[in-house]
């Protein structure tokens, strides 16, 4: 017994070492996921209604990963000051742009999450043409839990942590401490979701939002710092058989009191954008009956299903992303209510051809490149 204690010892000692990227609390991933569900149309709303449950759990598997892949937490995040100057409105919006103006070591350190979610999107497409409903459950929750991440304006910066401007802690103060006070007070509702007409423009809107209300996390935070004593900041509390140093409770109230809402309008641009996402997919499959078919899927995550994008390998046709040419005439118009609303004739004889061009790619046995 002695020994196999010590391997366990040694197994959380070198979990608890790696450090922290600081995603949404547990606590607002699965929420984000739960609440996304009751803005999807009838169309999917029983399918993802009688899986709550899973999609609710499975929120936070990716951050779980982090520890297992190298790979997985550059997905998580963008830092905007290593990109460059104005990275916020020059860098291309495409996942297959970016690619060819960075190498794939540079992407993973400056890190990579509005085009990961593309290519999420691309394979949660891919699993509602093929009706693989346990695909569909894991890259529903797995879309979720980057969609709310790029919602936090921390993921996008390289002082995710305040570690450069001395407010260590900030990360999980913002997104994880104040929802768990808070996030019981808001109103998360967000009405049914919309088609995304573009989403690798929608992609870069929300990431564009979260790095424009940084300035204001920071900021009222380290005012709030200088005027509050040491001792009155944190305090200590108990969490099961655990003591932990937290923000203290009057602190934690009036830095969300100077945010104004800002956590409430993030969290709900988080469970909208996810519902719109989760919905585009499905439409852009051809809005297959979710209610029939053999579960065709499996809920283990293979080895094959979790390969880094970012490397040199060939992927799977699962896990398959649109050319540039399809790509391009599937997603250049704007997000509407509707995908019936707002289109041109031409708009429409470009969505079947791109339609059919998908359906015939995703058939092929052959492996294609990223």
């Amino acid at each position: 017994m002695p020994k196999y204690f010590k391997i366990i010892l040694c197994v959380v000692l070198a979990y608890l070492s790696v450090p922290q990227a600081y995603p949404w609390g547990f606590y607002a991933h699965k929420k984000i996921n739960h609440i996304a569900v009751y803005s999807l149309p009838e169309g999917m709303f029983k399918f993802y209604k009688t899986h709550l449950h899973e999609l609710t759990e499975k929120a936070t598997a990716p951050d779980k990963r982090r520890y297992l892949i190298k790979e997985e937490a550059a997905r998580h995040y963008i830092d905007m000051e290593d990109y460059g100057d104005s990275a916020l409105y020059k860098l291309p919006h495409h996942l297959f742009q970016i690619k060819k103006q960075f190498t794939d070591d540079s992407l993973m350190k400056m890190g990579m999450v509005p085009w990961h979610i593309q290519q999420v999107c691309y394979s949660l497409t891919k699993a509602f043409a093929d009706h693989k409903h346990a695909d569909i459950i894991r890259l529903s929750a797995d879309l979720g839990h980057y969609v709310a991440d790029a919602n936090v304006p921390l993921h996008t910066t390289k002082n995710y942590n305040g570690q450069l401007s001395k407010q260590h802690g900030i990360h999980g103060f913002w997104e994880s401490r104040l929802p768990e006070l808070y996030a019981n007070q808001y109103d998360l509702f967000t009405g049914k979701a919309l088609y995304v007409n573009s989403i690798a423009d929608f992609t870069w809107q929300i990431v564009r939002r979260s790095h424009l209300a940084l300035d204001s996390v920071l900021r009222f935070e380290k005012e709030l710092s200088l005027q509050c004593r040491e001792d009155k900041k944190y305090s200590f509390e108990q969490r099961g058989a655990t003591t932990i140093k937290v923000y203290a409770k009057k602190y934690a109230k009036a830095y969300h009191q100077r945010l104004a809402g800002q956590v409430e309008r993030q969290m709900k641009s988080a469970i909208a954008c996810t519902a719109a996402l989760w919905y585009t997919c499905w439409i852009n499959a051809g809005q297959p009956n979710l209610d029939q078919g053999i579960l065709h899927g499996t809920d283990s995550e293979s080895e094959d299903t979790l390969k880094p994008i970012l490397n040199n390998e060939v992927i799977r046709p699962e896990t398959h992303v649109l050319s540039e040419e399809m790509y391009t005439c599937a997603h250049q118009h704007a997000c509407c209510e509707s995908p019936t609303e707002m289109r041109s004739p031409k708009w429409f004889t470009l969505l079947a051809q791109s339609i059919e061009s998908f359906k015939a790619m995703l058939k092929q046995d052959s492996k294609t490149p990223f």
